[in-house]
């Protein structure tokens, strides 16, 4: 199959019309259009229906397109490859973990990342799905689980465990717990059971329920349990991870906590010469240290 076919078909189906196609191939729209009618005559096949708003793909089309987009990925990630000197640092790295780690572990600290590689350009993918990493929907990934999938590198950075959180000015104002049957004349903060998250802070809030808890507010990630927390509106359900950075917050009932989540590092095994990998990976380690240091206190 002609790759110059499959690269301009590739384009013109990202971009959905013939011209912006051209433009980004510094290629006339007849040219393009020539280009897509003989690789739909190879292939026997109509790769997409035209109207006067665009193009969109048929079911053959798509098929097609899969196959570019992983194909490109590849590419992508090999040109990073080859780019990267054994001195620099630099390009695009797609990161993808979960909301709250995202949000309340790695962001915060990703100031003294730039600060040392100012020319690395980091695509944060926050959500509780897990992308492909073989198939490069991200370079690395932050899980609280090991990953499954084959052909990667995993390293467990740490552990979590899911505790009681309360801000300082609740506590004043409410009084603080002293066996999880108290927590009955509190306002209990979490994530619905039912939603996506570790299995292990789903199984603690259900062993909380079952202190006939009168008042309950659910969120839908650990960053709106936390805003809910600070603003002093009951206790929480949170990762230990957050004690060190969030000074307002008091661990509520210390031996309440759920089983250990591991925190696992991740990528796949053909970037592990890619020096973007290797940075992100080393900052990553040499903060857990950090953290550790800081909790020991």
């Amino acid at each position: 199959m002609d790759w110059d076919k499959l690269r301009i078909f590739h384009a013109v189906a990202d971009a959905g019309s013939l011209t912006r196609a051209g433009d980004s191939l510094h290629l006339s729209q007849s040219a393009i259009s020539r280009q897509i009618r003989g690789l739909e005559e190879s292939l026997n096949a109509t790769l997409f229906h035209r109207h006067a708003r665009g193009l969109i793909l048929t079911e053959q089309g798509e098929l097609l397109f899969d196959a570019t987009r992983a194909m490109m990925r590849r590419l992508d990630a090999t040109t990073a490859r080859i780019r990267d000197s054994e001195e620099e640092v630099f390009g695009e790295l797609r990161v993808t973990t979960t909301t709250g780690f995202g949000t309340l572990w790695l962001a915060p600290r990703l100031p003294k990342l730039f600060a040392k590689y100012p020319e690395l350009n980091i695509d944060l993918m926050l959500e509780e799905r897990v992308l492909d990493l073989p198939m490069r929907e991200a370079d690395v990934a932050i899980r609280m689980k090991e990953p499954s999938q084959a052909d990667l590198i995993r390293k467990r950075l740490m552990s979590v465990h899911m505790c009681l959180f309360a801000s300082r000015q609740y506590l004043a104002d409410s009084g603080t717990p002293e066996t999880p049957e108290d927590l009955s004349a509190h306002r209990l903060i979490c994530q619905n059971p039912r939603t996506f998250q570790v299995g292990a802070g789903a199984t603690l809030v259900q062993e909380l329920m079952t202190n006939d808890i009168s008042s309950l507010l659910m969120v839908n990630n650990y960053f709106g349990v936390l805003q809910a927390v600070v603003q002093n509106i009951g206790i929480g359900v949170l990762p230990d991870y957050l004690s060190r950075d969030f000074e307002q917050l008091v661990q509520v009932l210390p031996d309440v906590q759920s089983v250990e989540v591991p925190v696992f590092l991740a990528y796949p095994s053909e970037l592990r010469h890619a020096k973007r990998i290797a940075a992100f990976r080393d900052f990553i380690q040499e903060e857990i240290v950090l953290y550790r240091k800081d909790t020991q206190r």
